[in-house]
């Protein structure tokens, strides 16, 4: 949508401003976190939090903190978090993590302010195109035309951010209307439309082709990356012989414990085609078609053979009960749980100088029960993910729109949602540096999260891709571009004075008691890995 908003509600309110009215329509809708960087368009909304206690404000230094922890903050509760913004700007400071939040169909409300509508016509300087700033990452953009529309536009930006799969939504508030006062009902907001229920002939016709005993696959996205959808694909594996994997990048998948080992589908597309390439029928649950990341010549884009993809269940489908209904049909019965053979100590852990699989060994084994991982970086997040299928009990949250600077702001983001658990950011230094902001929130916040730096002074993705272009040797340019070492970031400096007591590890030993101290504390800490 991106016509003014033109139902007026009826009624009586007692006058609140359009600005109250907003935020309590946002309460009433479920919205119980604002993650704010206001400006002077937006003072009405602020002075509304105040007198709505209902929404918790947390302020970030940032807008793409805001917009990355909203989108960690969803992908944990499911429920849709609140962001406030700066007119086209301060959007804009936030897209990147709002593409991130599209990718994982999250429900993130995005309220911006705008110029009063009078003021508009005079392109005052940081007047701009809000709808286009807004539209490649909502899946509904709205302006409020009046004081009175302001509960309805809400409501209806509320309703699209929850329709399934999930979408950020965009309401657009020009600042003389967020003063207006409203004497009017609020407007109600929906529950949340139900995931559409599995097509029971595309169910038979898929039980057909495994039955055949042809090599198969089944890939798992959204939903079916739950306990419950992990355990139903498990038994559809066992009767089958299929392979199972994760997308290679999920919103949030369950991990560890007797849960299925589970992989992800390999990023590199040779990796991913190899891993697809005997499979006579790709079975799609909650994933998107595997694409390769970026196109190589030589090498397909489309990464499974043609021919061999069926969907059993789209990303906003009910996955869940897709998988059941599949298992059932093809009479598999209830697969065991696997065994748990996960390390709660440090003991028999790697001493030496720490490396990528050192880090994920480690972590993986000193991991608490029922922690969240939000990993962003290829150096260390590969091993920890394949390492962590022995880890305890754990949810995992991956970069899904491949925009860096999400990891800090999505740890932050579900930290708040859930309090009661450890949260631990796996973080590559470089693009720790896009969010670095977000330490400062966890310490305003006291969030518990553990921060984790891969200190390698340098993108080491940008090295592999050198070389995937035929570039052997690291010139003079190549390393001034990719190299993070001149001078080396101090990352003890950095984090103190964000408010974040911080420590170093070298070897592995160092790590696990550093690791150690760092989860019996309180707040937030971070530990830099110099690998």
């Amino acid at each position: 949508m991106t016509d003014p908003v033109t139902d007026a509600p009826e009624g009586d309110t007692a006058g609140r401003s359009g600005a109250r009215v907003l935020v309590e329509t946002a309460a009433d809708g479920g919205v119980e976190v604002c993650f704010a960087n206001p400006g002077t368009t937006e003072m009405p909304l602020v002075t509304a939090l105040d007198a709505v206690p209902a929404v918790r404000p947390v302020l970030g230094l940032f807008e793409g903190v805001c917009t990355g922890a909203a989108d960690g903050y969803a992908r944990i509760t499911g429920k849709p978090a609140m962001t406030l913004l700066h007119l086209g700007p301060g959007l804009a400071n936030g897209l990147a993590n709002l593409h991130n939040a599209r990718r994982a169909n999250s429900p993130v409300l995005n309220v911006v302010g705008d110029h009063a509508s009078w003021h508009l016509p005079y392109d005052a300087p940081l007047t701009s195109d809000i709808v286009s700033l807004a539209t490649p990452v909502s899946g509904w953009v709205g302006t409020v035309g009046s004081g009175a529309q302001m509960s309805r536009a809400t409501a209806e930006a509320l309703t699209a951010s929850r329709t399934p799969p999930g979408c950020g939504a965009t309401l657009i508030v020009p600042a003389d209307f967020q003063q207006e006062t409203i004497d009017a009902p609020l407007a109600s907001v929906p529950p949340r439309p139900a995931p559409a229920r599995p097509d029971a002939e595309a169910v038979e016709q898929i039980a057909e082709r495994l039955r055949g005993g042809m090599p198969a696959v089944v890939l798992l996205g959204a939903s079916a990356l739950t306990e419950r959808g992990q355990r139903a694909a498990h038994r559809i594996t066992e009767a089958t012989g299929a392979t199972l994997y994760s997308e290679t990048f999920p919103a949030a998948a369950e991990r560890g414990g007797d849960l299925p080992a589970l992989d992800r589908l390999p990023y590199f597309p040779e990796a991913a085609c190899k891993a697809l390439a005997d499979a006579h029928t790709v079975v799609l649950a909650g994933a998107l078609e595997p694409v390769a990341y970026f196109g190589y010549a030589g090498l397909p884009s489309v990464l499974a053979e043609p021919g061999t993809v069926r969907v059993l269940a789209e990303p906003g489908g009910d996955a869940e009960q897709a998988l059941e209904d599949l298992a059932d049909v093809l009479g598999a019965p209830a697969a065991p749980p696997r065994r748990q053979s996960h390390i709660a100590d440090d003991t028999g852990l790697p001493s030496g100088p720490l490396s990528a699989a050192v880090v994920g060994r480690t972590v993986s084994a000193l991991l608490p029960e029922g922690a969240i991982v939000s990993v962003e970086g290829g150096t260390c997040g590969y091993p920890f993910f394949t390492a962590s299928a022995q880890a305890a009990r754990h949810t995992t949250l991956t970069n899904t729109g491949g925009a860096i600077g999400q990891g800090l702001p999505a740890a932050l983001g579900a930290a708040i949602a859930a309090p009661e658990r450890q949260v631990i950011a796996l973080q590559s230094d470089g693009s720790a540096q896009y969010t670095i902001q977000a330490l400062w929130t966890m310490a305003r916040e006291q969030a518990s999260v553990v921060t984790l730096i891969a200190s390698n002074r340098r993108y080491g993705i940008l090295r592999t891709e050198l070389n995937r272009h035929g570039q052997s040797a690291v010139g003079a340019a190549s390393a001034a571009l990719t190299s993070l070492d001149c001078p080396p970031l101090d990352w003890a400096a950095l984090a103190t004075g964000y408010g974040v007591p911080a420590q170093r590890a070298e070897t592995g030993t160092e790590l696990a008691h550093a690791l150690d101290r760092a989860l019996a504390a309180s707040g937030p800490q971070l530990i830099e890995m110099v690998l």
